[in-house]
Formats: C-alpha cells, structure tokens, sequence
C-alpha cells in the first residue's frame, strides 16, 4: 500500500490503518463518532494527502479545461475554485474534482486518489493546443482542517485575516507557522474549515503543530470514518457510490456544476439529451422506517418491483437515525413516497426525504 508522509505520525496515534483504494490510511484513532462529533462541534484534523493534483499550465489551459469539465471556469477570479465533473461522451463521471485558479494560463486540479492516474491519462489524451499537463501529487501533502474552531485555530498562525477568505476561495503562499500553504476554504464535512496544501515534507511538522495549538480548542485527529459519514450527512457525493462511470452528475443532482449553455464540452450532448427527455432515475434521501441501516447496493423496492439501489447508507451521528442516499426509478422520487430496502432478505420499510439530511455551515455560503 502506497503512504502518506504522515504514516508514522498516524501510527504514534494509535490510528487503525486501513486499505483505501491501496492508500494505507486511518479510519479511525478515537472512534468515529467520537471523531464526527468533534468535527460538527468544535474541529478535527484529516490527512488528505492521497488526493491527486494535477497542474494544467499554458496560453490554452482555460479554453482546455473548457472542453475537459462540465462547469464553466471561464467565470472564474483569479484565486476562485469551482466544483466540477469530468465526463465521458455517454455523460457518465470520469471523476469529480476541484479548479483551483491562479490565472487563465495556470490552473491547480484536486482529483480522487482512486482516480489520479486515470484522470491524468484522460486529461493527456485530450490535450490540443498550447497546454501543459504535470501529475504534481507526489511533491503535496494537504491537511484537512475542519469544524466551526477551524479559523479560529488556523488565524493563531497566520498574519492574514481569515474571515476575508471566502468560501471556494484560495490564497497561495501563505506563511503558516512559517511553511508556505496554499489555503482554501473548502472541505468535505458541510461545516467552515479550510483545505492546507504545501510540500510534502512538511506534512509531519504541520500536522503536530496544528493538533498542539488547536488542543485547547478540541481539535481532534480524524479518520476516514468520520470524513464519510460527515460528508454523507450534509448530502455530498463520493466517486464510485453516488457518482460513476454509469452515473451522470444530473441523475447525481449535480446540475448545478453542468453549465449545458457553455460551448461544446465533452459528455455535452449526452446530458443535453437526458435532461431533454427527462431523468429517469435520480438520487434521493430516505430514511429508515423499520429498523436496519442500509448499505451501499442494498436493493430498493417499490409496488413490488426493483427500483434501485442505495448508494451510501448510514446511521447518521448528528441526526440519530439511520438514513441513506440511493439511485431510482424517478417515479418514486417525490418526498414522502414509501419504499422498501433488503436488508439480509427482508424488505424493510423507509421513506424519501428531502436532501441534504444536515443543514451546511459554510462560511460566506449564498
């Protein structure tokens, strides 16, 4: 399994390593709903450092990554970040991934780390014109700081004032503790925090100095255990569970990072035509009515037929309940409507609910 350069400091913790798409990574050091609580109430530390970053530098890289995403990054500031799908011409999801700007001839890509090394082929094989395509995530490590002390413990560092620092903006090159970081306010829990990346060298001393400061203030280290289940809760989507190669970002209820109006991109015409003819499956919420927790790819049931099948299930640490995300027959999408989840052979009842099951808490969130 590949590591990250904080491994020994994942092991000094006592954390339990798991296999994550061939990453060696903690999914828990205290417990996960230890970990989760932690996050929603005060702050929690994860290592992201499997994420890829892929640079994308050139006279053409904006109009390239035009052509590559699904979003448009023409409107972007320097110093501004868009959410976005790549897509392959079925409109199914290579992956979904982050824009960083720095200016309209260099651009910063933050891919999933299962997906790195396809998503730097797919970006390869698709160059035209004046672009320049660097695989940079060997040279990165990225902490994860999260939780509503989050700017409240990362201002103890830094000369800037964070609260200018808006949600889905960056700076780079910030002192932190004296380590040059790009900082951005983004994250992957529905709560305010920021994203760190600097050189991966530093990773260890960043990581210690971050958990020492940020004690007093009830920063935890956190796992992947409580990086799914935040993430579920606040509705957002993991690659390989509600988004696929066979899933489009609009059956994923990603319409809002498919800008259909913008020129040609690929994947465009099979989206323009799903949306044209309607959905015929989409992603809800529901929540369990008979006792059971769903599990990704349990079966849905609906008037005696398959209708689908969960994506992520869960019992939720916030909500106290279980609950889960699935893909269906559009038919049975609206709030309220009963269906069924098997569950070790029994069909048990639950209902479609409105998503996201918790309310995000993102700073400068419109």
């Amino acid at each position: 399994m590949k590591t990250t350069p904080l491994y020994e400091k994942h092991l000094e913790l006592s954390g339990k390593i798991i296999d994550f798409s061939g990453w060696a990574l903690p999914v828990e050091y205290s417990g996960i709903l230890s970990e989760h609580e932690a996050v929603r109430t005060k702050s929690g530390l994860f290592d992201v450092s499997h994420m890829g970053e892929i640079t994308v530098k050139g006279e053409e890289a904006e109009k390239f990554l035009q052509m590559i995403v699904t979003n448009d990054v023409s409107v972007l500031t320097d110093g501004q970040i868009a959410y976005t799908t790549m897509c392959y011409p079925t409109g199914g999801v290579v992956d979904d991934l982050l824009v960083y700007k720095n200016s309209d001839e260099d651009f910063l890509l933050v891919v999933n780390a299962s997906n790195t090394d396809k998503d730097f082929e797919w970006l390869e094989s698709h160059i035209s014109g004046k672009v320049e395509v660097k695989n940079v995530s060997p040279f990165y490590a990225q902490l994860a700081l999260q939780g509503p002390k989050a700017q409240t413990i990362l201002q103890k560092f830094v000369k800037e004032e964070l609260n200018d620092l808006k949600f889905y903006h960056f700076k780079s090159n910030m002192d932190v503790g004296g380590i040059s970081v790009l900082v951005s306010r983004t994250g992957y829990t529905g709560e305010d925090g920021f994203e760190l990346y600097f050189a991966s060298e530093d990773g260890p001393q960043m990581w210690d100095m971050l958990l020492e400061t940020g004690k007093d203030e009830g920063l935890v280290p956190a796992g992947l255990g409580a990086r799914d289940t935040l993430r579920f809760e606040a509705g957002l989507p993991l690659y390989g569970q509600e988004i696929d190669k066979d899933i489009t970002p609009l059956e994923a209820g990603l319409g809002f990072c498919v800008k259909l109006a913008k020129d040609d991109f690929i994947g465009k015409e099979a989206l323009v035509k799903q949306k044209s003819e309607g959905l015929k499956r989409k992603s809800v919420g529901f929540e369990m009515i008979d006792r059971g927790i769903p599990r990704s790819h349990y079966d849905v049931y609906a008037d005696g037929k398959k209708v689908g099948y969960v994506t992520t299930g869960s019992y939720s640490p916030t909500l106290k309940k279980n609950i889960g995300l699935a893909l269906i027959d559009a038919d049975y999408t609206k709030e309220g409507t009963e269906i069924e989840i098997l569950i070790r052979g029994k069909n048990l009842k639950a209902q479609i609910i409105k998503k996201p099951f918790y309310a995000k808490k993102y700073k400068n969130n419109n």
